[in-house]
């Protein structure tokens, strides 16, 4: 998906202007897909994109004045070119996009890798699939 095709997803999005806006990054379609439904169905507003260097591009990495908000991202971790921990690290490193809270998703569950994500600013690391009962922990995240 390119950055003007998420942009138009996003104003196709449910939830109104108030809703909390999460932007989900995954190379799999159906990981995307599923992370969507679940974020929407708690009535957030979500943007997708299938890389990480999609989602600086979305984000306006370096740019002072973008006008593009967003409450929290999720990444899954293992995407070809800029893995979920690579996202991170540069999210952390911004100074505009460096208060946004992220998540790692992944289908691996290795210890190293979730303590040196978490070590890195990571909020939460997650297993997939993403659940319902995920979603609801995620929530105090935004609000901080």
């Amino acid at each position: 998906m390119s950055v003007s095709q998420a942009s138009s997803a996003m104003s196709n999005n449910e939830g109104g202007s108030d809703a909390l806006h999460i932007l989900a990054v995954d190379d799999s379609s159906f990981e995307l897909k599923l992370v969507e439904r679940l974020l929407k169905k708690s009535s957030y507003k979500v943007t997708t994109v299938d890389s990480g260097k999609r989602a600086l591009e979305w984000l306006g990495e370096g740019k002072e004045n973008c006008n593009k908000k967003v409450n929290m991202i999720i990444t899954d971790y293992c995407m070809p070119e800029m893995t979920g921990y690579d996202l991170l690290k540069r999210v952390k490193e911004s100074s505009t996009l460096r208060e946004i809270p992220v998540v790692i998703l992944s289908s691996e569950d290795v210890p190293t890798r979730i303590s040196t994500c978490l070590e890195e600013g990571a909020e939460e690391f997650l297993l997939k699939p993403l659940r319902k009962s995920d979603i609801s922990r995620l929530h105090s995240h935004m609000m901080r």
